[in-house]
């Protein structure tokens, strides 16, 4: 399975062009943009095993800083900057990498009661 099984190829797009600018990345807003935000839960879980590049259950600084490039090939790398910061709003207990879909699933916009 493949990104663009759950997410729509132009809201990938217009979620990466939104940030292609350096330091211009913002989580919450790539998730809104690119549709995540609106997926179920099971639907995150294999975006998350898709984005875990080396299938850990966990996805560490290092795979962070490419996490526009898995959307795709010729995306920026995210700076240092944009990379601790993503992690920060992530990693909830300091051990330096985002794990269990709960946590990522933490950087969602909230949803109101009708799951939007």
């Amino acid at each position: 399975m493949s990104l663009t099984d759950i997410l729509s190829p132009s809201d990938i797009a217009a979620a990466l062009r939104d940030c292609q600018a350096p330091d211009s990345f913002s989580p919450k807003k790539f998730f809104q943009i690119s549709g995540m935000s609106k997926k179920s839960s099971s639907q995150l879980k294999e975006i998350f095993r898709i984005l875990d590049n080396d299938q850990s259950g966990f996805i560490e600084e290092d795979e962070l800083k490419y996490f526009l490039q898995r959307f795709e090939c010729g995306a920026r790398v995210l700076t240092t900057s944009e990379t601790k910061t993503f992690l920060a709003a992530a990693d909830h207990d300091g051990d330096g990498k985002i794990g269990a879909e709960a946590r990522f699933q933490q950087l969602l916009p909230h949803r109101n009661s009708t799951g939007h």
